[in-house]
């Protein structure tokens, strides 16, 4: 068994998951977080973090763990994380590139008895048949004899400041009982929840991506009935607030799905699922009808502007919000570029506010230039697409003196009551 207290950790990606899981390992051992981009690792090193998950006087406070981008400064690690994401690509398929360039990167620098850890959301049996073969190809080790490997899916919920990394139980798992036990063994020293270690590391990647894969289903079930309950003239929210009476009603909202895990993580089961021959029908269903929300969203909003009389191809239109979520800077995946792209497609004119989104990272992923003041009287249709505390704190007449006279205000996540909006989800 390898010693707990001899350990030295390499973080590999600081972004919304390796950052604060380097800071939690940092205050109990010698981390070191390794990240690819300069920029990011100069705004660490000036106890800056863009994605506001970790406080400026955490960063500066713990000696233990510091940032590299050169590879050669986490050679002299023997635990390594692997935190890099997962995107999908322009098919829906697995985009494995950073988790493939990590191992490969990660390989070069192996010792014996190392032990790697994945963290990196992916299909079940991706980690031992796409990340160890790699490994051991860079590396010339064999796999449990001369290095080993734990999988340990991350939990974080970006811009959640109460479900924090420490306070969710943590799923940990090992290439063979040693390493589980080890790694396991690891966690507990920073996740006060405690952990589940899984009988293998494919339960643990299986356990993962069925997380957000049932919630995306439980938020195409409620978008399907705000389709419905619109045909029939009766509010959403009124009726999840009576359903929600029950005891064991789940009460999700309905809105767009976006983000770095619940509309992507279905496509890696659905992908392996094909590959061993099973056609999913249900949860291919749930994706098409959250993936088809934006474009919906529009098609309410020109029906509503044509029945005020308000020329189409001649309408300017505010969206309120870019981020994925409320009161969090990630643009990552959000799906409300779909809302702007589909408005353009009208010939609208749009722009787009959002204060918690940065700018150059807007323009640089989705061509999109948010603008910074708000005007007065200026638009035929605001659209309140995420549900920011700053547009709360505004109030619906603040919002609709934004508006023309003769305007429409759409709030698609339910941001104000029932009776302040024109068109609501």
């Amino acid at each position: 068994m390898k010693d707990l207290s001899q350990s030295t950790l390499a973080v590999v990606g600081l972004g919304y998951v390796g950052l604060p899981l380097a800071v939690e390992f940092g205050k109990y051992f010698r981390t070191i977080g390794f990240d690819i981009s300069e920029e990011r690792i100069q705004e660490l090193n000036n106890g800056i973090d863009s994605t506001l998950e970790v406080e400026p006087a955490t960063l500066k406070s713990l000696d233990k763990l510091t940032y590299s981008c050169e590879l050669s400064d986490i050679a002299s690690a023997n635990v390594f994380i692997i935190t890099v994401p997962t995107p999908i690509d322009e098919n829906n398929a697995p985009d494995l590139t950073s988790l493939k360039k990590a191992s490969e990167a990660v390989g070069k620098i192996l010792k014996k008895n190392d032990v790697v850890i994945y963290e990196s959301t992916v299909f079940p049996g991706a980690t031992e048949e796409v990340c160890i073969p790699i490994i051991e190809n860079i590396s010339g080790f064999k796999f449990n004899t001369d290095f080993f490997v734990g999988y340990s899916p991350e939990r974080i919920n970006p811009g959640d400041k109460v479900n924090t990394l420490t306070t969710i139980t943590k799923i940990t798992s090992g290439s063979n009982e040693e390493t589980a036990t080890f790694v396991d063994e690891l966690y507990q020293v920073i996740i006060t929840a405690g952990t589940h270690k899984a009988s293998s590391i494919k339960v643990a990647e299986a356990a993962k991506v069925i997380e957000n894969t049932q919630r995306d289903l439980n938020i195409a079930v409620i978008n399907e009935f705000a389709k419905i309950f619109n045909r029939l003239h009766i509010d959403t929210e009124e009726v999840l607030d009576a359903a929600g009476t029950k005891w064991n009603f789940l009460k999700f909202k309905p809105g767009l799905v976006g983000g770095h895990c619940i509309s992507v993580d279905p496509y890696y089961l659905t992908y392996k699922a094909k590959e061993v021959g099973y056609n999913p029908e249900v949860i291919l269903a749930g994706r098409r009808i959250n993936d088809g929300m934006g474009m919906y969203v529009v098609t309410q909003l020109v029906k509503a502007l044509a029945s005020r009389k308000i020329t189409i191809d001649e309408a300017r239109v505010l969206v309120m919000g870019f981020t994925f979520k409320g009161d969090c800077p990630d643009v990552r995946n959000t799906k409300i570029i779909d809302i702007v792209t589909e408005l353009k497609d009208y010939s609208m004119s749009v722009d787009v506010y959002d204060s918690w989104a940065n700018p150059e990272e807007v323009k640089h992923e989705y061509g999109v230039e948010l603008i910074k003041e708000l005007k007065l009287g200026t638009y035929d249709a605001l659209i309140l697409a995420v549900d920011h505390s700053e547009t709360k704190k505004m109030g619906i007449d603040a919002v609709r003196a934004l508006g023309k006279e003769n305007h429409v205000v759409y709030d698609v996540k339910h941001v104000f009551g029932i009776h302040d909006s024109d068109l609501r989800l």
